[in-house]
């Protein structure tokens, strides 16, 4: 092993340090964009759509 040899070259360091980056801004807007999308189409006047279901039974008196 030679002691005076580099570790790494500078292009190898380069583009190492080109894939941190662009691995962390996937993983960003992997986490980000879904909550910014849901948020955008949800509606912020969101009413109670169910409505109250009353079921009448006929009672027979036998």
């Amino acid at each position: 092993m030679n002691s005076n040899s580099q570790s790494a070259n500078s292009s190898d360091t380069y583009s190492q340090r080109l894939a941190d980056i662009v691995g962390t801004a996937i993983a960003l807007v992997t986490l980000i964009l879904p909550v910014f999308i849901i948020s955008h189409y949800s509606s912020p006047d969101v009413q109670n759509s169910q409505q109250q279901l009353t079921y009448y039974l006929d009672r027979s008196d036998d």
